[in-house]
């Protein structure tokens, strides 16, 4: 029975940060409800494979050397939990920003994604 804590993890390093493109679509089958809703600044995608294949794109565009860390304590509710995270090559972080998921029946329903604001 995976936590929160734990979807908070495979979310970021199982999914997003997981190139393997087939051990990526078994963690999303696990780690998000089918009716998953992912929310970020580029918009709203709906379903698990809706997931995997923006998951899939975001790796494909960024070069080998750039991976997810956990940028912070992880925060945590009964059915709600918050995580933040730099991207980029390891040290040298290119982006920054905090994952907010919602859970339910042990799977993430909701994904909402925030960029720290550089301006």
């Amino acid at each position: 029975m995976p936590s929160v804590s734990d979807l908070l993890s495979a979310n970021l390093h199982e999914v997003f940060g997981n190139r393997d493109a087939l051990a990526r679509r078994k963690a999303v089958d696990w780690v998000y409800s089918e009716d998953v809703t992912f929310t970020d600044p580029e918009g709203t995608v709906q379903g698990r494979s809706a997931v995997n294949d923006k998951a899939a794109a975001l790796l494909a565009d960024v070069p080998g050397d750039f991976v997810f860390v956990e940028d912070g304590e992880r925060y945590v509710g009964t059915d709600i939990g918050a995580l933040a995270w730099a991207f980029g090559p390891t040290g040298a972080p290119v982006a920054r920003g905090i994952d907010v998921i919602t859970v339910a029946n042990e799977t993430i329903t909701s994904v909402r994604t925030f960029f720290i604001d550089t301006i």
